[in-house]
């Protein structure tokens, strides 16, 4: 008789539990996996997925705007929200569903509802215990809202996606990833899009000459960058809301967005009372091997430390299956792993940024073009990409690739196969471009900046 009711048991069932959960079972094992919504988690449901078709149907704006530069007479457009979002929820239905039948036909056992550890190897399901030998933690995260007066009168991304229509007047609290994307969908939809930020521009951490380019572009579509703003107070003011700023700054908007990040959606789980190591945002210290501190305690995705993405997540699932029911160790580089924003201009990027290439290399030689892309020639349209390498001279290998502008994600991937393979600057020169092509532009870049 078996001492425990399964090998492996999951809590959270988005991509990063799932793909564990499967690839487990595959060879064998005996798992089980319990998720208190739907199956798909974030990315599937309440983030990447739901996000692009909403960034694809906005930049249909753009389309329909330079039509008539390449010939074509377009007659009145409007954008019927409502048969979008339908649109939206009816897919996401279908991928529920796709994963439902992923795990059953994995031999997964699903079970609904919030799980908690209560000891190494139990897990609570609403009051029914079951034990397993490891268990895997795959919660995500859940959107963080500061703590301010009047906070609750906004939204946030999950809500974001839901709405039943178009606000007028919209406020974006926030300057990261998911503030620039929805930035981009509502300007795109017709809103008076103003953003709101603590820091000094958009995209913290990104390259300086990425987060620049970005942020001209987003003021070239009538977004409204605020710097430097701390937000006091938020107050309904009619069927809106007023944002009442340090400095006797206000802000109107029908709709006030929450995009302040992120956090571990840990709390209450009971990991801490086991001797779980949690940074102070509940983000779960995992090894190379995805393990805790306790033995039979693992955890991936946005729930650890890691780069919060759904790839790494789906990478680390896969690599500790492997790990653990095939006999065959398996560790994911974190490195050098490419990444895109789907603003608009797409930023990709992947690899160190100036900065971070500075600090770990004696010299550093900084490759950089600005043009507009032929696509834009004939509507007339300004946009402009910008495109950058960093290179280490003692070696020529380059360090970083990025990049602003269309199709931005689409070409950064391929070039995280070059730095993942160590080229050099080279062997980029040495490549023939595709022309006529924005992605030629990096392998023709001939000379540093002074």
């Amino acid at each position: 008789m078996a001492k425990y009711d399964f090998d492996l048991f999951t809590i959270g069932a988005g991509s990063g539990g799932v793909a564990a959960s499967r690839r487990a079972a595959s060879y064998g094992a005996r798992v089980a996996i319990c998720e208190s919504s739907r199956v798909g988690g974030t990315c599937v449901l309440r983030g990447c997925v739901p996000k692009k078709l909403l960034v694809y149907a906005s930049h249909l704006r753009d389309e329909l705007e330079d039509a008539a530069g390449y010939g074509w007479t377009v007659g009145e457009t409007s954008l019927d929200w409502a048969r979008l979002i339908e649109a939206k929820d009816a897919e996401l239905d279908r991928l529920n569903g796709v994963y439902l039948r992923m795990l059953g036909n994995a031999k997964v056992e699903i079970i609904e509802g919030r799980g908690t550890v209560v000891d190494p190897h139990t897990v609570d399901v609403d009051g029914t215990r079951y034990t397993a030998e490891r268990i895997l933690v795959a919660t995500g995260g859940w959107p963080f809202i500061p703590p301010t007066p009047g906070a609750e009168l906004g939204i946030t991304s999950n809500e974001a996606l839901d709405l039943k229509e178009i606000p007028r007047r919209i406020v974006i609290v926030g300057g990261g990833y998911i503030a620039v994307e929805f930035a981009g969908i509502f300007a795109g939809a017709g809103s008076q899009v103003t953003m709101l930020l603590r820091g000094y521009n958009v995209l913290r951490g990104f390259d300086d000459d990425v987060h620049a380019a970005l942020a001209e572009e987003m003021k070239r579509r009538g977004i409204e960058i605020k710097s430097h703003t701390d937000i006091e107070s938020v107050e309904r003011k009619g069927d809106g809301v007023v944002v009442r700023c340090r400095g006797d700054q206000e802000h109107e908007a029908d709709v006030l967005m929450w995009a302040t990040g992120r956090r571990p959606n840990t709390a209450g789980l009971g990991l801490a009372e086991l001797g779980v190591v949690m940074d102070g945002h509940g983000a779960i210290e995992v090894d190379q091997w995805s393990r805790t501190q306790v033995p039979s305690i693992y955890a991936i995705g946005d729930a650890t430390t890691r780069l919060n993405l759904t790839p790494v997540a789906i990478a680390d699932g896969r690599a500790m299956a492997e790990t653990l029911f095939n006999d065959n160790p398996t560790e994911i580089d974190h490195q050098v792993v490419p990444t895109a924003v789907f603003s608009q201009p797409q930023v990709g990027t992947v690899g160190l940024t100036e900065k971070e290439a500075r600090a770990k290399h004696e010299h550093v030689d900084v490759y950089r073009t600005n043009f507009r892309p032929m696509k834009h020639v004939l509507p007339g349209r300004e946009e402009r990409t910008m495109m950058k390498l960093l290179v280490d001279r003692d070696t020529d290998r380059v360090l970083g690739v990025h990049m602003v502008g269309p199709d931005a994600g689409e070409i950064i991937q391929g070039f995280g196969v070059a730095l993942r393979c160590g080229a050099t600057k080279a062997q980029f020169d040495a490549t023939v471009g595709i022309h006529p092509t924005s992605a030629e532009e990096f392998v023709t870049m001939a000379k540093p900046l002074d």
